[in-house]
Protein backbone atom coordinates (compact mmCIF):
# COMPACT_ATOMS: atom_id res chain seq x y z
CA UNK A 1 0.00 0.00 0.00
CA UNK A 2 1.39 3.37 -1.02
CA UNK A 3 1.80 6.35 1.35
CA UNK A 4 -1.06 8.29 -0.21
CA UNK A 5 -3.38 5.32 0.08
CA UNK A 6 -2.31 4.80 3.72
CA UNK A 7 -3.01 8.43 4.61
CA UNK A 8 -6.48 8.07 3.16
CA UNK A 9 -7.19 4.76 4.84
CA UNK A 10 -9.59 4.29 7.75
CA UNK A 11 -6.81 2.81 9.87
CA UNK A 12 -4.75 6.01 9.66
CA UNK A 13 -7.73 8.25 10.39
CA UNK A 14 -8.69 6.08 13.33
CA UNK A 15 -5.21 6.28 14.83
CA UNK A 16 -4.99 10.04 14.15
CA UNK A 17 -8.25 10.74 15.93
CA UNK A 18 -7.21 8.47 18.79
CA UNK A 19 -3.85 10.26 19.09
CA UNK A 20 -5.45 13.70 19.16
CA UNK A 21 -7.98 12.56 21.77
CA UNK A 22 -5.25 11.07 23.96
CA UNK A 23 -3.22 14.31 23.66
CA UNK A 24 -6.16 16.46 24.77
CA UNK A 25 -6.89 14.11 27.65
CA UNK A 26 -3.25 14.26 28.80
CA UNK A 27 -3.23 18.08 28.63
CA UNK A 28 -6.48 18.22 30.63
CA UNK A 29 -5.15 15.80 33.29
CA UNK A 30 -1.84 17.71 33.60
CA UNK A 31 -3.71 21.03 33.93
CA UNK A 32 -5.84 19.61 36.72
CA UNK A 33 -2.80 18.25 38.53
CA UNK A 34 -0.88 21.54 38.25
CA UNK A 35 -3.92 23.46 39.41
CA UNK A 36 -4.15 21.25 42.48
CA UNK A 37 -0.48 21.65 43.26
CA UNK A 38 -0.31 25.42 42.78
CA UNK A 39 -3.85 26.08 44.10
CA UNK A 40 -4.63 27.82 40.84
CA UNK A 41 -7.60 30.13 41.16
CA UNK A 42 -7.75 29.78 44.95
CA UNK A 43 -7.41 33.09 46.82
CA UNK A 44 -7.39 33.86 50.53
CA UNK A 45 -8.20 37.23 52.04
CA UNK A 46 -5.39 38.33 54.35
CA UNK A 47 -6.78 38.98 57.84
CA UNK A 48 -5.90 42.02 59.96
CA UNK A 49 -3.28 40.92 62.49
CA UNK A 50 -2.85 44.32 64.13
CA UNK A 51 -3.09 44.03 67.91
CA UNK A 52 -2.74 40.24 68.02
CA UNK A 53 -0.19 38.81 70.45
CA UNK A 54 2.76 37.01 68.89
CA UNK A 55 1.71 33.69 70.43
CA UNK A 56 -1.72 34.01 68.78
CA UNK A 57 -0.51 34.64 65.22
CA UNK A 58 0.52 31.06 64.35
CA UNK A 59 -2.76 29.32 65.15
CA UNK A 60 -4.77 32.23 63.73
CA UNK A 61 -3.02 32.03 60.34
CA UNK A 62 -2.73 28.24 60.20
CA UNK A 63 -6.52 27.99 60.32
CA UNK A 64 -6.57 30.16 57.19
CA UNK A 65 -3.84 28.31 55.30
CA UNK A 66 -1.25 31.05 55.79
CA UNK A 67 2.14 31.32 57.48
CA UNK A 68 4.03 34.23 59.08
CA UNK A 69 7.51 35.54 59.79
CA UNK A 70 8.48 38.25 62.30
CA UNK A 71 10.94 40.51 60.48
CA UNK A 72 11.29 43.45 62.89
CA UNK A 73 10.34 44.89 66.26
CA UNK A 74 9.78 48.51 67.22
CA UNK A 75 9.35 50.42 70.45
CA UNK A 76 6.00 52.15 70.89
CA UNK A 77 5.23 53.65 74.30
CA UNK A 78 1.53 53.88 73.40
CA UNK A 79 1.19 50.38 71.93
CA UNK A 80 0.58 47.09 73.70
CA UNK A 81 3.86 45.24 74.07
CA UNK A 82 4.27 41.96 72.19
CA UNK A 83 1.52 42.66 69.65
CA UNK A 84 1.55 43.14 65.88
CA UNK A 85 2.17 46.73 64.78
CA UNK A 86 2.14 46.25 60.98
CA UNK A 87 2.08 43.53 58.33
CA UNK A 88 2.88 42.81 54.68
CA UNK A 89 0.72 42.03 52.68
CA UNK A 90 -1.83 44.48 54.09
CA UNK A 91 -5.19 43.32 55.48
CA UNK A 92 -7.82 42.36 52.88
CA UNK A 93 -5.16 41.61 50.24
CA UNK A 94 -5.77 38.52 48.09
CA UNK A 95 -3.06 35.85 48.26
CA UNK A 96 -2.60 32.14 47.56
CA UNK A 97 -2.75 29.50 50.25
CA UNK A 98 0.57 29.04 52.04
CA UNK A 99 1.63 32.68 51.58
CA UNK A 100 3.98 34.04 54.26
CA UNK A 101 2.78 37.18 56.05
CA UNK A 102 5.66 39.38 57.24
CA UNK A 103 4.91 41.13 60.53
CA UNK A 104 6.49 43.83 62.68
CA UNK A 105 5.77 43.62 66.40
CA UNK A 106 5.95 46.05 69.31
CA UNK A 107 8.97 45.16 71.41
CA UNK A 108 8.27 43.72 74.86
CA UNK A 109 11.36 45.37 76.30
CA UNK A 110 11.72 49.07 75.40
CA UNK A 111 14.83 50.23 73.60
CA UNK A 112 17.45 51.83 75.83
CA UNK A 113 19.66 54.81 75.02
CA UNK A 114 22.61 56.54 76.65
CA UNK A 115 21.88 59.90 78.26
CA UNK A 116 23.76 62.71 76.44
CA UNK A 117 25.86 65.32 78.23
CA UNK A 118 23.86 68.56 78.13
CA UNK A 119 25.77 70.62 80.68
CA UNK A 120 26.67 74.14 79.50
CA UNK A 121 24.62 73.74 76.31
CA UNK A 122 21.81 76.19 75.57
CA UNK A 123 18.25 75.11 76.20
CA UNK A 124 17.50 75.05 72.47
CA UNK A 125 20.53 72.85 71.79
CA UNK A 126 19.59 70.50 74.62
CA UNK A 127 16.03 70.08 73.38
CA UNK A 128 17.27 69.22 69.88
CA UNK A 129 19.83 66.71 71.19
CA UNK A 130 17.31 64.97 73.45
CA UNK A 131 15.02 64.53 70.45
CA UNK A 132 17.80 62.91 68.38
CA UNK A 133 18.35 60.44 71.24
CA UNK A 134 14.65 59.61 71.40
CA UNK A 135 14.26 61.31 74.79
CA UNK A 136 11.86 64.02 75.93
CA UNK A 137 12.46 67.34 77.61
CA UNK A 138 10.86 67.19 81.04
CA UNK A 139 10.35 69.93 83.60
CA UNK A 140 12.45 73.10 83.34
CA UNK A 141 13.76 74.48 86.62
CA UNK A 142 15.28 77.95 86.48
CA UNK A 143 17.83 79.12 89.04
CA UNK A 144 19.75 82.36 89.46
CA UNK A 145 23.03 81.97 87.59
CA UNK A 146 25.19 84.12 85.35
CA UNK A 147 24.98 81.45 82.63
CA UNK A 148 21.61 82.59 81.31
CA UNK A 149 19.68 79.97 79.34
CA UNK A 150 22.45 77.37 79.81
CA UNK A 151 21.83 73.89 81.20
CA UNK A 152 23.44 73.56 84.65
CA UNK A 153 22.17 70.11 85.63
CA UNK A 154 20.14 67.27 84.17
CA UNK A 155 17.80 65.04 86.17
CA UNK A 156 15.90 61.80 85.75
CA UNK A 157 13.01 60.93 88.08
CA UNK A 158 13.97 63.86 90.28
CA UNK A 159 17.59 62.76 90.75
CA UNK A 160 20.77 63.98 89.00
CA UNK A 161 21.81 61.65 86.18
CA UNK A 162 25.27 61.20 84.73
CA UNK A 163 25.86 61.26 80.96
CA UNK A 164 26.18 57.80 79.42
CA UNK A 165 23.71 56.07 81.72
CA UNK A 166 21.32 53.77 79.87
CA UNK A 167 17.61 54.56 80.27
CA UNK A 168 14.44 53.70 78.38
CA UNK A 169 13.90 55.48 75.10
CA UNK A 170 11.06 57.99 75.41
CA UNK A 171 11.94 58.93 78.99
CA UNK A 172 11.91 62.57 80.12
CA UNK A 173 15.01 64.44 81.26
CA UNK A 174 14.41 67.41 83.57
CA UNK A 175 16.75 70.36 83.11
CA UNK A 176 18.07 72.93 85.58
CA UNK A 177 18.70 76.11 83.58
CA UNK A 178 20.33 79.42 84.45
CA UNK A 179 18.06 82.46 84.34
CA UNK A 180 20.70 85.17 84.69
CA UNK A 181 21.37 87.50 87.57
CA UNK A 182 17.93 89.10 87.43
CA UNK A 183 14.43 87.64 87.41
CA UNK A 184 14.38 87.14 83.66
CA UNK A 185 11.10 87.16 81.76
CA UNK A 186 9.99 85.39 78.62
CA UNK A 187 7.19 85.86 76.11
CA UNK A 188 4.18 83.58 75.82
CA UNK A 189 4.00 81.87 72.40
CA UNK A 190 0.80 81.79 70.34
CA UNK A 191 -0.30 78.15 70.49
CA UNK A 192 -3.88 78.13 69.17
CA UNK A 193 -4.23 75.70 66.26
CA UNK A 194 -0.93 73.96 67.00
CA UNK A 195 -0.69 70.21 67.42
CA UNK A 196 0.24 68.91 70.85
CA UNK A 197 3.85 68.23 69.84
CA UNK A 198 4.21 71.63 68.20
CA UNK A 199 2.78 73.37 71.27
CA UNK A 200 5.05 71.52 73.71
CA UNK A 201 8.09 72.35 71.59
CA UNK A 202 7.25 76.07 71.55
CA UNK A 203 6.53 76.07 75.29
CA UNK A 204 9.91 74.47 76.01
CA UNK A 205 11.86 76.67 73.59
CA UNK A 206 10.44 79.75 75.34
CA UNK A 207 11.66 78.52 78.72
CA UNK A 208 8.21 77.53 79.99
CA UNK A 209 6.70 74.35 81.39
CA UNK A 210 3.63 72.44 80.23
CA UNK A 211 0.87 72.63 82.82
CA UNK A 212 -2.55 70.98 82.81
CA UNK A 213 -3.91 69.44 79.62
CA UNK A 214 -7.61 68.98 78.83
CA UNK A 215 -8.84 67.01 75.80
CA UNK A 216 -12.38 67.81 74.58
CA UNK A 217 -14.75 66.38 71.93
CA UNK A 218 -12.96 63.07 71.61
CA UNK A 219 -9.59 64.67 70.87
CA UNK A 220 -6.54 62.46 71.35
CA UNK A 221 -2.81 62.91 70.85
CA UNK A 222 -3.17 62.04 67.16
CA UNK A 223 -5.78 64.64 66.14
CA UNK A 224 -5.67 67.16 69.01
CA UNK A 225 -4.97 70.83 68.36
CA UNK A 226 -4.81 73.63 70.90
CA UNK A 227 -8.16 75.36 71.35
CA UNK A 228 -7.33 77.47 74.40
CA UNK A 229 -4.19 78.36 76.31
CA UNK A 230 -3.62 79.94 79.69
CA UNK A 231 -1.94 82.39 79.95
CA UNK A 232 -3.10 83.66 76.57
CA UNK A 233 -0.68 85.06 74.02
CA UNK A 234 -0.10 88.81 74.06
CA UNK A 235 2.75 91.00 72.85
CA UNK A 236 2.40 93.32 75.83
CA UNK A 237 2.96 90.84 78.63
CA UNK A 238 5.67 88.40 79.68
CA UNK A 239 6.03 85.83 82.43
CA UNK A 240 8.86 84.44 84.54
CA UNK A 241 11.02 81.70 83.09
CA UNK A 242 9.75 78.29 84.17
CA UNK A 243 6.10 79.38 84.37
CA UNK A 244 3.47 76.87 83.31
CA UNK A 245 1.12 77.05 80.35
CA UNK A 246 -2.17 75.15 80.50
CA UNK A 247 -3.67 73.80 77.29
CA UNK A 248 -7.12 72.70 76.14
CA UNK A 249 -7.52 70.69 72.96
CA UNK A 250 -10.25 69.96 70.44
CA UNK A 251 -10.29 67.37 67.67
CA UNK A 252 -9.06 68.73 64.35
CA UNK A 253 -11.52 66.35 62.68
CA UNK A 254 -14.56 67.85 64.36
CA UNK A 255 -13.68 71.51 64.93
CA UNK A 256 -13.18 74.24 62.29
CA UNK A 257 -9.80 75.59 63.39
CA UNK A 258 -9.39 77.66 60.20
CA UNK A 259 -12.42 79.83 60.97
CA UNK A 260 -11.59 79.89 64.69
CA UNK A 261 -8.02 81.08 64.06
CA UNK A 262 -9.27 83.81 61.75
CA UNK A 263 -11.56 85.11 64.48
CA UNK A 264 -8.90 84.82 67.21
CA UNK A 265 -6.30 86.72 65.18
CA UNK A 266 -8.83 89.39 64.26
CA UNK A 267 -9.77 89.92 67.93
CA UNK A 268 -6.09 89.97 68.94
CA UNK A 269 -5.24 92.70 66.40
CA UNK A 270 -8.24 94.79 67.51
CA UNK A 271 -7.09 94.64 71.14
CA UNK A 272 -3.45 95.56 70.46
Amino acid sequence: MGLKQFLKSKVFLKHLILSVAVTFILIWVITLLLGGITHHGEEITVPDLTGLKTEEIGEYLNDRGLDYLIIDSIYDSNGKKGTVASQDPFPNSKVKSGRVIYVTVIAILPERVAVPDLKDLTLRQSVAILETYGLKTGKLEYVKDIARNAVLKQKYNGEPIEPGRQIEKGSSIDLVVGRGEENEKTSIPFLIGKTRNEAIRLITENGLNLGDEDFEDGADTANAKVYKQSPFYTKKESVSLGSTVNLRYKSSKKFDFKAYLKKIKSDTIDNE
